[in-house]
């Protein structure tokens, strides 16, 4: 049985886990190509640009890879599997840069392989996708320096 995905994006942060220090916990996904030689971005809603998928990391989501691959769905249309836990990267930005709608975060990302792209997903209104090159991706995230980092820790052919 295949499994059922939500055509509608979680909002809000009442389901939002925190951690010890009271910063937000996100979860993303790298989604790389099966032959590691291309990344799957999407249009952030925030500002120009394209970001990685991600976002909180929910209270009855069991782990955090689980929460990522939902917003890959949610964010981008995406089904993946994850093959590679990259670990946490911290959130850099300045405190003057902080505010209540984007507190400061611990973010965890996955490298995922891409298996399916839907035509309809919840978020296709808001966002596009486009696969990037490993060297066109870094020029893509240069402003975010949580997404590239997440981005060179991953194995997708430089």
């Amino acid at each position: 049985m295949a499994k059922q995905y939500s055509m509608t994006s979680r909002s809000g942060s009442d389901n939002q886990r925190y951690g010890s220090k009271g910063e937000r916990l996100v979860a993303g996904i790298v989604p790389v190509s099966s032959d590691r030689s291309r990344v799957l971005l999407i249009q952030s809603t925030r500002r120009n640009g394209w970001v990685l998928p991600k976002g909180g990391w929910e209270l009855d989501e069991a782990t955090a890879s689980a929460a990522a691959c939902r917003e890959a769905w949610e964010e981008a249309g995406i089904i993946c599997n994850v093959d590679k836990d990259l670990g946490h990267i911290a959130d850099t930005r300045p405190t003057g840069a902080l505010s209540k709608n984007a507190p400061k975060a611990s973010y965890h990302f996955f490298e995922a392989t891409v298996t399916e792209e839907r035509a309809e997903w919840p978020e296709k209104d808001k966002r596009t996708r486009q696969w990037f090159t490993y060297t066109q991706a870094v020029q893509h995230l240069t402003t975010r320096p949580e997404l590239l980092e997440a981005l060179k820790r991953s194995s997708l052919k430089r």
